[in-house]
C-alpha cells in the first residue's frame, strides 16, 4: 500500500467518514456533527475516498496511519470518542456501528 500523505485533521476525518459510512447509511446527524469539526472542502474530499474504498481498505488505511505516526494516548482516546459520538449522533447504535466501534477500538489501542 502507498504512504498516506495525511495531516491528522485529514485522518481524523477518514476515521470519523468511514465510522458514519459504516452501515452504508449517512445520517443527517452523524454529518453534521463531522461537519461541526472540519470544514466543508475537507469533508467532501475525504467523504469521496471513504465511500469508493472497499471496508478491508478502509480498515487497512486506518492501521497504516496509525503505525507510521505518533499518535499520544490522549490523541488516542479523544479519537476514539470522537467515533462515539457520531455513532451516537443520531440517537441509535446498530449492531454494524457496534460491530465496526470495537474493530476501531481495537485499531486505535
Amino acid at each position: 500500500m502507498n504512504t498516506l500523505n495525511w495531516s491528522k485533521k485529514e485522518f481524523e476525518v477518514y476515521v470519523l467518514l468511514f465510522a458514519a459510512h459504516c452501515n452504508h447509511f449517512e445520517s443527517q446527524e452523524e454529518q453534521e456533527y463531522i461537519l461541526s469539526r472540519v470544514d466543508e472542502n475537507l469533508y467532501n474530499k475525504i467523504h469521496t475516498e471513504v465511500v469508493i474504498d472497499s471496508e478491508e481498505t478502509n480498515l487497512n488505511k486506518i492501521q497504516q496511519y496509525l503505525s507510521e505516526n505518533d499518535f499520544s494516548q490522549s490523541e488516542k482516546e479523544a479519537l476514539i470518542k470522537d467515533i462515539k459520538n457520531v455513532f451516537f449522533a443520531d440517537g441509535t447504535v446498530d449492531a454494524i456501528e457496534k460491530k465496526i466501534f470495537a474493530l476501531l477500538k481495537k485499531i486505535i489501542d
